[in-house]
């Protein structure tokens, strides 16, 4: 027979649903703005200044961010950067977790110092741009990709959850005359699927939102990311100063505010619509990959 709750307890739940919903109308409020605001008119946005539905909806801001390949070609900048950091983020930092995460691996506890040294020191913006310029990375989509391949903290989480796999796993396999690299690719891999899908969110989100490195490192305007040029579209429709020598003829004119917000929503919606096929690993990698067992 099912426990009936007591009255405390209803109490304490209806307490805690309601400061959710209100945490929650907080974080997605901005999100609605931002999008009502895109599709309403300038007039509007004047007059009321805060708009949750606006009273005449309008494509304006979305025919004329689109009527110039600016940017569509900076989205597909940055899809190209997010998909081919992410693939090397995750080969690079699971190639290294495994062998750290193995007892026989000579040397593998100063590697791993090593590793966690780089998370309490660096060598600075000036040093680092010098090295991407010395290896002839600059302006070159490799200075987005390479400088940041590993995370340390990424790969001492996925050093913790191979750790967790059972050792009776690889003896098996290496009975039936598996080597290290078959033993890593047809059942290490296959069995970290969560932890993976987890880490290539986290690595995804970073490089669709790069910003600061490609400001350092891209000079070219056609090859900025949507993150640099929203930046750029800002600053112009702010009256501030911006290099609008490099822009797009259609987008030196400063730009109306429902066409930041349209910029804005066009810039997120992509990485968001990712989240829903990820969410069923992210809980699952996080946890088994941040205790160790």
């Amino acid at each position: 027979m099912p426990i009936k709750p007591s009255w405390g307890s209803r109490i304490f739940d209806s307490l805690n649903v309601t400061l959710l919903l209100a945490f929650a109308l907080i974080t997605v409020i901005p999100f609605i703005y931002v999008i009502a605001g895109s599709f309403a008119t300038q007039k509007e946005l004047l007059q009321r200044g805060f708009i949750l539905f606006p009273t005449e909806y309008t494509l304006d801001a979305y025919k004329y961010i689109f009527s110039t390949p600016t940017l569509v070609r900076s989205l597909l900048v940055t899809v190209y950067i997010t998909v081919v950091g992410t693939l090397i983020n995750i080969f690079f930092t699971c190639m290294m977790a495994y062998p750290l995460a193995r007892k026989d691996m000579d040397f593998r506890k100063p590697i791993l110092m090593l590793v966690v040294f780089t998370m309490l020191f660096g060598g600075g913006m000036i040093p680092t741009f010098l090295v991407v310029k010395q290896l002839g990375m600059i302006n070159t989509y490799w200075s987005l990709l390479i400088p940041g391949a590993i995370s340390a903290f990424n790969l001492i989480i996925m050093r913790n959850f191979f750790q967790q796999l059972p050792d009776g796993l690889e003896e098996s396999a290496k009975i039936d005359g598996c080597n290290d690299l078959g033993i890593f690719f047809r059942i290490v891999l296959p069995l970290s699927l969560p932890a993976i899908a987890t880490f290539s969110l986290f690595y995804a989100v970073g490089h669709w939102n790069t910003f600061f490195n490609a400001v350092l490192y891209i000079n070219d305007h056609t090859k900025w990311p949507i993150q640099v040029l929203l930046r750029q579209i800002v600053i112009l429709a702010s009256g501030g100063v911006g290099d609008s020598s490099s822009m797009e003829a259609d987008f030196v004119a400063p730009p109306e505010q429902s066409v930041k917000m349209a910029v804005i929503v066009v810039s997120t919606l992509p990485i968001l619509l990712v989240y829903p096929f990820l969410q069923k690993h992210f809980a699952k990698g996080v946890l088994l990959g941040s205790v160790k067992g």
